[in-house]
C-alpha cells in the first residue's frame, strides 16, 4: 500500500473539544510540564502483521495539519472563552511524530508519547481513532453497509427522542473510521431533531453547524495530584479551571479519585459555579441518587443543575438512567463508540492515558486513576494503593 492509503486524518480539529480547552488552559497555566503517555491495550486484540508500520505512516502525516482560517474564524465565533493568544498558538502549532514512539512484537503492538504537556496533549484522541480505523482496515472487516448505518442510527434518533432526552454525540476515539463516523454525523444533523445537542469532535461540529461540546477529561485532575498531592487535587484542578474560563465550560468530571472523594472537595462554592457534572464510570443511577443528595445539602434545586452520562452507553443504558432520573435531576447523553462504531464488528476496547509527568522539582511521578470501577484503576500498583490510602478509600 502507498503511503496515502494509511492517511487516517485531514483537519487538525478532528480531535475532542476536551483536548482543546485542556490545551488552552495548560498553555496558559503550565507551559514547562512535561507528560508521558502510554497505549493500553484493554480487550487483548490481537494486532496483525504491519500495523506499526501503517501507524507509523499515519503519525508522520499527522505532522502536515494545520489550522486553516476556515477554522480558526469557526473557533474565534463559536468559543469565545479560547483567548486570542491561544488559538494564534493553535495557528502555528504543528504534531511532531518524534513524540510518539511505536513498536511491535509479534501480535503485541505498544505506543508511548513524551514531550512537553501543551503539545503531547493533543495526541492521545487521533492515536486511538487511528488504531481502531487501521486494525479494521488491515484485518480486512467488513462492516455493515451505509445503508445500515444510517437505518440503524435513524432508529436510535427516534428512540431518543420518544424517550424524550438530549444527546451529543461523542465518539471519536473508538470509531470505526473516518468515513463512519461522518456518515453518523450526516444522519445525525439531517434528522433535525431539538434534542441532538452537538458533538465532542471539533472538525465535524463545525462542518455539519452544530455546537462543539466538552470541557476536561481525567488527565486534568491526575497532572493536578502528581503535582500538588492527591488531596489537592479535585479542589485545585476546578480552581484552576475556573481561573482560565471564568464560569465558562462548567462541567466538572466527578471520577478520577471516585465520586465520593470527589464530593467532599466540590464545595457550595463549587457546587453553585458549575453547571453540572459528568458521570464516566460505576453505577450511573446510584451516582445520580448521590449527586441530587449533594446539591439538596447545599440548599440547590437538582433540576437548575445537570449531569451528563458518558459512559458506554446504548438505548436501553440511556432509558434505564432517563427513567431513574425523570423529574429529579438535568440530565444529558454523551454517546460514543454505539453511535460511531456500531457497524456489525466488535468495537475495540482501548485507551491511552498520562502515565507520568515532570513535576516542578524536576522528577517524573506517576500518575494514577481511581474510578468507581476497581477493575479501570489505572496506573503504578504502588500508587494506586498510596492513593487509596491518602484518600482513605477501602
Amino acid at each position: 500500500m502507498s503511503q496515502e492509503n494509511y492517511r487516517v486524518f485531514n483537519s487538525i480539529l478532528d480531535n475532542d473539544f476536551y483536548k482543546f480547552t485542556m490545551q488552552c488552559a495548560v498553555v496558559k497555566l503550565f507551559p514547562n510540564t512535561k507528560g508521558r503517555y502510554k497505549f493500553i491495550n484493554r480487550g487483548k486484540h490481537e494486532f496483525p502483521e504491519g500495523f506499526a508500520q501503517a501507524m507509523q505512516q499515519s503519525v508522520n502525516q499527522m505532522s502536515q495539519l494545520k489550522l486553516t482560517k476556515e477554522e480558526k474564524a469557526f473557533l474565534k465565533a463559536s468559543c469565545p472563552y479560547l483567548n486570542p493568544a491561544y488559538i494564534d498558538f493553535l495557528e502555528g502549532y504543528r504534531y511532531d511524530p518524534s513524540e510518539v514512539k511505536i513498536t511491535q512484537n509479534g501480535s503485541d503492538f505498544q505506543m508511548e508519547v513524551e514531550g512537553l504537556w501543551y503539545r503531547t496533549i493533543l495526541w492521545e484522541v487521533p492515536l486511538l481513532a487511528m488504531v481502531s480505523e487501521l486494525y479494521y482496515k488491515l484485518t480486512n472487516a467488513t462492516q455493515w453497509s451505509d445503508g445500515q448505518i444510517i437505518e440503524n442510527t435513524i432508529e436510535k434518533v427516534k428512540f431518543y427522542e420518544n424517550l424524550g432526552v438530549v444527546f451529543a454525540e461523542f465518539g471519536t476515539r473508538r470509531r470505526h473510521s473516518y468515513y463512519v463516523h461522518n456518515l453518523v454525523m450526516q444522519t445525525l444533523t439531517k434528522s433535525q431533531k431539538y434534542n441532538f445537542s452537538g458533538s465532542s469532535n471539533v472538525h465535524l461540529a463545525m462542518k455539519y453547524q452544530v455546537k462543539p461540546i466538552g470541557t476536561h477529561a481525567h488527565e486534568w485532575f491526575m497532572f493536578h495530584a502528581a503535582e500538588y498531592g492527591y488531596k489537592m487535587s479535585n479542589a485545585l484542578s476546578l480552581e484552576h479551571w475556573v481561573d482560565v474560563f471564568r464560569g465558562d465550560l462548567g462541567i466538572a468530571l466527578s471520577d478520577t479519585y471516585t465520586t465520593d472523594v470527589f464530593f467532599k472537595q466540590f464545595d457550595k462554592k463549587f457546587s453553585k459555579l458549575f453547571d453540572g457534572v459528568r458521570h464516566d464510570s460505576g453505577d450511573p443511577i446510584v451516582f445520580a441518587e448521590k449527586t441530587i443528595e449533594h446539591y439538596k445539602k447545599f440548599g440547590i434545586n437538582p433540576l437548575s443543575k445537570y449531569i451528563i452520562f458518558s459512559d458506554g452507553l446504548n438505548p436501553e443504558k440511556v432509558k434505564s438512567i432517563a427513567e431513574a432520573c425523570k423529574g429529579k435531576i438535568g440530565i444529558s447523553f454523551g454517546i460514543g463508540t454505539n453511535l460511531t462504531n456500531d457497524v456489525g464488528l466488535r468495537p475495540m476496547n482501548i485507551v491511552m492515558k498520562l502515565t507520568e509527568v515532570l513535576t516542578r522539582d524536576n522528577e517524573w511521578v506517576s500518575t494514577v486513576k481511581l474510578s468507581d470501577e476497581p477493575n479501570k484503576h489505572t496506573g503504578d500498583p504502588r500508587m494506586i494503593e498510596l492513593a487509596k490510602e491518602l484518600l482513605q478509600i477501602k
